[in-house]
């Protein structure tokens, strides 16, 4: 099978990788950086930043209230913040809602002209984006390895993806360490979106030689400590899952994601379940649908061969393990679907789902039943 890769960042991998390699950081004289309420902090990895940036004399002023989900207007107004700065580079610091926000701001800054959502068509971005750092603080989204930012629309309901060659980081430092400070319950939610990202590339059309073996080598990892259910995440756990996440996250970039993300999108806007069980949830419906194609059910067998299980299994233990448990009315599960049903995603895989059929996987999970 052949490959074809643009795959323009520099990653920089290893405890302690920020320090080691502080001429790396340093793609300017004033930094912007962007981050979460409190995550960057408690990592340890802001602290190793800012350090960097004193040692060598670089100016910085912070955006440090990225909330989940990062809305489109909070990016916006962020990139006014950094141009007025004089910003000539931009570090974004946590999970994937800070790494996403960071390339956002990164193109506002340097795209005075532009209204906020004029960033969803790269050929309004006249004069690029500025120079983006990307250090993760969550093993989940693998976003310093693929040239997407999923926002949120103003009107609160829906998601959009900025996917741009401006999106991609020039660096990114993966350091293991960083991820510790992440509880037991959001670990698992994040491994949960990676091996989505995983499992989603693995069987997509688009899916070659490279992807494949990025995905599978994510998948195998990602499995191998969530099945042994650990009462703790250790450090070689830590570093399993922080490695899985980034080569998932580079697989989606050849890739692309399949239709457990657009159905899990209403679920995260609408009824806050965290994006990575939102995916997993509906990882049964996913095997067991592409199960009904001869592509699908090869690239699946291949897969679980490789993990050491069956696609059955797979079905059953994802959606456990995400552990979603919504009510939702006829009128709201109508609601949930028409918002996702335009998604490309759908048609990123070999079975294409309808609207029906997605009405039916929302009711088989969420639809009230006698008795509760």
């Amino acid at each position: 099978m052949k490959f074809s890769i643009n795959f323009p960042v520099r990653i920089i991998s290893g405890r302690g990788c920020v320090k080691a390699n502080s001429i790396e950081l340093t793609l300017g004289k004033r930094a912007y950086i962007v981050t979460g309420s409190a995550g960057a902090a408690a990592s340890g990895a802001l602290g190793d930043v800012t350090d960097v940036l004193a040692e060598r004399g670089i100016a910085y002023e912070s955006y440090s209230s990225v909330p989940a989900n990062p809305p489109l207007l909070d990016a916006y107004n962020a990139g006014i913040k950094a141009r007025e700065f004089g910003a000539d580079f931009v570090i974004g610091i946590g999970g994937g809602s800070a790494m996403d926000a960071a390339k956002a701001v990164a193109a506002f800054a340097a795209n005075p002209e532009i209204a906020p959502e004029d960033i969803f068509d790269k050929n309004n971005l006249k004069c690029g984006a500025l120079p983006i750092v990307l250090v993760p603080t969550t093993a989940g989204t693998g976003s310093e390895a693929n040239p997407y930012s999923v926002l949120s629309l103003p009107d609160g309901e829906r998601k959009k993806t900025y996917n741009s060659p401006y999106a991609w980081a020039k660096v990114a430092f993966l350091d293991p360490k960083y991820t510790e400070s992440v509880n037991y319950s959001g670990t698992v939610s994040t491994a949960l979106d990676a091996f989505a990202h995983a499992l989603e590339s693995y069987l997509s059309p688009k899916a070659d030689a490279l992807s494949m073996m990025l995905a599978e080598y994510a998948a195998k990892n990602i499995w191998d400590v969530l099945t042994q259910m650990p009462d703790e995440f250790t450090e070689e756990h830590r570093d399993m899952l922080c490695y899985a996440s980034c080569a998932a996250g580079a697989a989606i970039s050849i890739t692309g994601t399949g239709f457990p993300h657009p159905l899990g999108y209403s679920l995260t806007m609408l009824a806050g379940i965290p994006h990575g069980r939102a995916c997993a949830v509906f990882h049964g419906d996913y095997i067991e649908y592409n199960m009904k194609t001869e592509i699908g059910a090869q690239r699946l067998n291949d897969l679980a061969t490789a993990l050491g299980t069956k696609p059955k299994l797979m079905a059953e233990f994802l959606p456990g393990l995400a552990d979603v448990d919504i009510r939702l009315s006829e009128e709201e599960i109508v609601n949930y679907v028409n918002l996702i049903k335009g998604a490309k995603n759908y048609t990123n895989s070999p079975y294409v789902l309808n609207e029906e059929e997605m009405l039916e996987i929302y009711r088989k999970h969420f639809a009230w039943k006698r008795g509760r």
